[in-house]
């Protein structure tokens, strides 16, 4: 299904209460899609109408180089114990200092929205009741990013956007995407 992200989050959030749950008692939402897409502002609205807490995969990634690595912590972290019945817990990596900070616990609300590259992987595929692939022109994404990241931002954006390639296209992301939202 392709549409425009504009008001669709109820009804997203109601397709995602039918999904079965595949984490345990958690029903995961994965917001997936390359950086500036939207992801962040969709998972946002998504996550309002249940009260589900909303896990960022930039609080995972351990650096501009950590996209896998942040995939390993989803999973390991996360999505393992979830679907174990277990609290899960996340370390937010902290940008300015290089290292994992403080632990996170996830609310057991039942539903849990996950945003971000690596979200949908493979990895996480078997816990997974959605997948979300959000998707804007290259022009968009970039103008988007660098507005909302600036300087922090612009010297890493063809690192991480080759990196963000390389693994959509290894895990082939979009093509298991249960919705696609188009956001400009």
């Amino acid at each position: 299904m392709t549409q425009t992200m504009n008001g669709h989050a109820p009804r997203i959030s109601a397709w995602l209460r039918a999904r079965p749950t595949r984490a345990g008692r958690t029903r995961v939402l994965a917001v997936e899609g390359r950086s500036g897409s939207g992801k962040s502002t969709l998972a946002t609205a998504v996550a309002a109408e249940p009260a589900a807490p909303v896990v960022r995969m930039d609080d995972l990634y351990p650096g501009w180089d950590g996209l896998l690595g942040g995939v390993d912590a989803l999973v390991e972290w996360i999505l393992l114990p979830l679907s174990l019945n277990r609290p899960a817990r996340w370390r937010r990596y902290d940008w300015a200092d290089g290292a994992y900070a403080e632990w996170h616990e996830v609310p057991a609300t039942g539903t849990l929205v996950v945003d971000g590259t690596g979200s949908g992987a493979l990895a996480a595929a078997p816990y997974l009741s959605g997948l979300l692939w959000v998707e804007a022109a290259d022009e968009v994404r970039k103008a988007r990013a660098l507005e909302r990241d600036g300087d922090l931002y612009a010297p890493h954006w063809e690192r991480w956007a080759a990196q963000e390639e390389r693994f959509h296209t290894r895990d082939d992301v979009r093509a298991r995407a249960d919705l696609t939202i188009v956001t400009g």
